[in-house]
């Protein structure tokens, strides 16, 4: 069998993910991988076939997508281009991680297109919402990769194709200590104003994780340094804490590793907004910002914060083999 797995470049998440399904598809058939995106900093460990420009969004620098950088950078014709040039026609089974070039390419050519991806999750009836429903950033989540059939990933099975997160052997294999710093993975902020907001908070040694510098550095208490993936896993597994975004894959993993954990999601991204809905209900402290107004929620989970239990199995092979058992012959209308 042919496949093409897609995976959306914007971020780590979707590439870490990859990581652990990759190899496991290319045991069940003739596998091409296709990256689309500009804001992803893992090295994958496999060839990838087709690097596309995509159409993603831009982190900015005070806790939201930058608009404008996100404006300037897509290339909309370029974006029509590499829809009708991709031969979704090649392939006998297309897997998207909520990648939007082979979605549309296949909905063009009414191709069957499997959605395998947190995206999923968090748009079906029975995941959590926030109060505030973004109706704007709702309608682009749901079309901006259309799929066949849905498979989700989610902080809790909360519908019946909906699976706990794909945890990077990676991850599961490192040893689970305390050394007492907070981890902290905030890409939509710029180092300036995390080095100023944490600096206040004396009592805690912070490992900053950054998108935005490409040296290391320390100011008092705030340790910067730029995206490792090796390192920033140790620091995680090491750490008495992690702060972080509300993407999936961070706090998934810090759930995992059964660390205290706090999230702020990113302004104007309704999928953050939904995850920090799941992760609020689950009992994680949610703050909508680093300002100063939101210091004695940070400053309770500094001193009483607990980690939620969670278990998290490794069921990539069995969800992949009920993915080819339900589509690998099968024809789907475009949902």
């Amino acid at each position: 069998m042919k496949i093409l797995y897609a995976i959306q470049g914007t971020g780590n998440g979707h590439l870490s993910r990859s990581m652990d399904i990759v190899p496991l598809l290319k045991k069940m058939g003739d596998v091409d991988v296709l990256v689309s995106g500009t804001q992803g900093d893992l090295a994958l460990p496999f060839q990838v076939k087709y690097v596309l420009h995509g159409f993603g969004f831009v982190f900015g620098k005070k806790g939201g997508v930058d608009i404008w950088a996100t404006f300037l950078k897509s290339r909309f014709r370029k974006f029509i281009h590499e829809i009708n040039t991709l031969p979704v026609e090649d392939y006998d089974l297309v897997i998207n991680d909520f990648e939007p070039i082979s979605a549309w390419a296949c909905y063009m050519k009414n191709k069957p297109c499997i959605g395998l991806s947190h995206q999923a999750a968090v748009l079906s009836g029975n995941a959590p919402k926030p109060d505030d429903t973004d109706m704007v950033g709702r309608l682009i989540l749901k079309n901006y990769a259309p799929v066949s059939a849905q498979y989700g990933f989610h902080f809790s099975k909360f519908d019946a194709n909906i699976f706990t997160p794909v945890i990077r052997q990676q991850v599961r294999d490192q040893k689970i200590e305390n050394k007492g710093h907070y981890t902290v993975y905030l890409p939509a902020y710029d180092d300036k104003r995390l080095v100023k907001r944490l600096s206040d908070f004396k009592d805690v040694k912070w490992d900053v994780f950054s998108k935005h510098n490409k040296k290391t550095f320390k100011h008092k208490n705030v340790s910067i340094q730029p995206i490792d993936n090796e390192k920033f896993i140790k620091s995680m597994a090491e750490s008495a804490a992690v702060l972080c975004g509300g993407g999936f894959e961070t706090p998934a993993e810090a759930l995992y590793m059964k660390k205290k954990l706090l999230v702020i999601p990113m302004k104007t991204q309704y999928e953050q907004q939904l995850n920090a809905a799941a992760l609020k209900q689950m009992g994680v402290p949610v703050v909508k910002s680093l300002k100063p107004k939101h210091n004695e929620i940070i400053l309770d989970w500094i001193n009483n914060g607990k980690p939620i239990p969670v278990n998290y199995p490794d069921t990539t092979q069995a969800i992949l083999d009920q993915v080819f058992e339900n589509h690998s012959k099968a024809e789907y209308a475009i949902v």
